[in-house]
This record gives structure tokens, sequence and C-alpha cells, in this order.
């Protein structure tokens, strides 16, 4: 892994757990990991177990350090080492770290940590990340929430060490809302489902009276919007996963793709066909005011805001071929900003705004890959018989998709969600329960 040499300072973290973080300890540290360079030698990183007095505790500190371990593995950056090769014990962790005896393991940064059950029926967490090899504290930190509450307090850990070893923003602390699909290929069932971005805590939103499709997140909230066919009639639908509310935003016969939504998400922008001709429109959330925003006798779809909200990226056929297109807000400036071979679609703007996202047809192959905003330095992360509808990490680093396989000799069709890295080195499955399609990121949970 390259590493650089970082200038000692403090690190200081404000996000909590469930609202509730009671100590930040102060922390030096050396060592960075440079995410930006495609594939390079995950840093070797020693997860313990956490220490608790009780059996209980006990069994919540294995379980966690086994999520924090896993989340990392899973971003390609770190390397978590067999717990078989330590050779000090959590007790004597406890008391203090032997950094000797985990250099001649080589790991390079440790996690270690303690539960505590405390008497209303919640716990206290405390974790500490080390520098090995300059013997020094990077970050702590202490949490409180319920018992039941721990894997996401794992996640929200893993989010703290992901930021200090490499200077991002973490990832783990989110949810996956996605189709899930099961059935014959002419008789689908399409529910809406969502999950932790690991695959955990998997439920079911919708119970399959409807076909639903294309969900998308609000990027401020945990809200979605998606399309269900009522009656064989799309409705956009509103549903807020925290309260379970949910509202019609419109019938709209004209649109085969939900609505996305504007970076203060009190906006949407869509894609309506009116007599044979497909325009982008946006809709005011609070006043349901509609602006068509493209005029052009060509099909305009797939919109998608930059995250400044100034500009919105969507393919059109305009040009003769199906290809990217950047405009202002109001519709003006258009630039097409797609030039290679093959057909564009499905555009997707970074939440970090370096980035537009893509699923590009060439030469009977699908791909997924990523270019700047002015369309350069393209280049593809996945490829496959058919893989479609990135969706990005709120940090901007990480992209999920499905793919489709070709169908088997009773005409079965497996779907499947996966997520990359800006690397294109880095790409895994996230286990779901039935086929998967149409996957959306959450921002990072309140």
């Amino acid at each position: 892994m390259n590493l650089l040499k970082a200038t000692r300072g403090m690190f200081l973290a404000a996000a909590g757990i469930l609202g509730v973080v009671v100590g930040v300890f102060p922390a030096h540290a050396e060592i960075n990991v440079n995410i930006t360079e495609g594939f390079v030698e995950p840093l070797p990183v020693a997860v313990a177990d956490f220490q608790g007095g009780q059996p209980e505790e006990q069994l919540i500190g294995h379980d966690m350090a086994q999520v924090i371990s896993a989340n990392l593995e899973r971003t390609g950056l770190f390397k978590p080492i067999d717990k078989k090769a330590f050779i000090q014990d959590g007790n004597s962790l406890s008391v203090g770290v032997r950094f000797g005896d985990w250099r001649l393991i080589n790991a390079q940064a440790l996690v270690s940590g303690k539960v505590t059950a405390l008497g209303d029926g919640r716990i206290s967490v405390e974790f500490r990340l080390w520098d090995v090899y300059s013997e020094s504290m990077m970050v702590g930190q202490r949490l409180k929430s319920t018992k039941t509450n721990w894997r996401r307090m794992a996640h929200q850990i893993t989010d703290f060490i992901y930021a200090r070893l490499t200077g991002e923003k973490g990832y783990f602390d989110t949810r996956i809302v996605y189709v899930s699909e099961t059935g014959p290929q002419n008789r689908r069932q399409r529910r809406l489902a969502i999950m932790d971005q690991d695959g955990f805590n998997h439920n079911f939103l919708t119970n399959g009276r409807f076909d639903v499709f294309t969900p998308r997140f609000s990027p401020t909230s945990q809200e979605i919007t998606y399309l269900s066919f009522e009656g064989n009639v799309p409705k956009v639908k509103l549903l807020d996963l925290q309260t379970g509310r949910e509202e019609t935003l419109g019938n709209f016969k004209g649109m085969s793709f939900a609505p996305r939504f504007s970076p203060d998400g009190n906006s949407v922008v869509m894609s309506l066909a009116d007599r044979g001709n497909t325009e982008i429109y946006s809709m005011d959330l609070r006043t349901r005011k509609f602006v068509r925003l493209t005029n052009d006798p060509a099909i305009d779809t797939s919109p998608s805001f930059s995250p400044d909200g100034s500009r919105v990226v969507f393919n059109s056929d305009r040009g003769g071929s199906q290809q990217l297109y950047v405009m202002d807000v109001n519709g003006g400036n258009v630039k097409r900003v797609s030039f290679n071979k093959g057909r564009y679609a499905t555009p997707v703007w970074s939440p970090r705004g370096d980035f537009i996202a893509f699923t590009r047809l060439s030469g009977r192959k699908f791909f997924i890959g990523v270019m700047r905003p002015d369309g350069s330095g393209e280049r593809m992360l996945a490829e496959g018989y058919h893989v479609e509808g990135p969706t990005w990490s709120p940090n901007g680093r990480v992209l999920s998709y499905f793919k489709q396989g070709k169908s088997d000799s009773r005409g079965k069709v497996k779907s499947k969600v996966y997520t990359v890295d800006l690397s294109g080195y880095n790409e895994r499955e996230v286990v779901t329960p039935l086929d998967g399609v149409d996957p959306a990121w959450s921002p990072l949970l309140q």
C-alpha cells in the first residue's frame, strides 16, 4: 500500500451513532492510505475482538470486530490479518498495546476496543485506532446506543477508521434500496427491498402486488422515489423510510424511470413523453410546479443533477445515437460530453462533482464507466453480458449497479447487485436473498 507521511495533528470527528458520541480522544499518527491510484497492495490491519467483562459484552465485541474487519476488507484498501496470527491476547491488550508483537505479524494499523453494558439497556463502545510503527493512537471514540444497534455502531466505527486512514469520508453507515425479483421471466414479481450496504438487515418494503422500478434516494434524507405500476399505470411514489409515510407525486403515463432528487431534496428532475416526444422536466416538491428543461424532437431522458444543483446530465439521441449531454439547470447551454463508440445511458453525477457514471453499450457488451463532467478521462470499471444502473456511494468513491447473465437452458436469468471502486480492480457482489436490480445508495444515516 502506498503510505504517505502526514503531518501529526488532532483528528476530531463530529458524527455520532443515533446522535450519541460521548467521548473523543486526542490522536497523533503518521500513516495514511492513498486511494486515488490504481491497484496497490492493501494495508495490513489487525482488528482485535473488542473486550468485555461479561459474556454478552464479549459476544458483542467479537461480532463488532468481525463487521469492522469485513467492511475494511471489502474496500480492497485493507488486508485484515487472521486472528490466529495474533501474538498479544485480548486480556493483555486491554492493559496496554505491545507494539512489537503487532510489528512481528506485519500489522501497520491496529483496532482495539471495549464493550460495556449500561444499566439502562444500552451499551458503551470504546475503540482506538493505533499506528503500530509510530506507536501512537490515530483516533479514539466512545459511542453509546442500544444493544440491538451493535451492527450499525460497527459501521459507524468503520467510517471513523476509513476517514482517518484515507482522508475521505466513510460510506459504511448507509443502506441500499433495490428491486428484488423472483419468478419466471414472463411473470416476474418485483418488490422494493432495502439492506445495509453489506447486505445485512434485509427487508422488503412492498408486498409484490404491483411491479416497482428504479428507486432513487434523496441526498438529504431517508426518502425514496420509485415507479409503481398499479393497474398498468405508472405512478411516482415518495416513501419516507423513517415514518413509513407514502404519497403519490403523480400519474405519469409517459415515464419510464423514477425522478431523481435535486441536491437540496426540494425538487426532482424527470423525463416525460407527451404525444410521442420525450422531454426533461423539473418539479418543485413543495408546490408541484413543473418546468420544462429541454425542447428537442429527439428522446431526452435519464436526467441527473450535479451536486451543486447548477447543471443536469442526461442522455439523448439528438445527435443520431444515444449520447450524454450536460446543460444548465434552466435548460440552457446544452453540450455533448460523450464521443466514443456505442450508446450511453443512465448517467449519474458523483456526489463529489468530479465524475459522471454511466452505462455504455458497445460491441454487444455492457459497461459501467465514469468520465469527467466535460467528457474527458473516460474509463470503464465493470463489464458483462448486461450491466446497468450505476449509483454512487455518498463519498463518491464506490459505485453499485446490477448484472444480469445469459438465460440458462430453462430460460432463467440471474440478476445480482455489485459494487466496484473507482480503480475498477475491486468488484464485489452484494449478496441478496433473491435476484436484484436497480440499486440506489442512501446518504449517511443520521
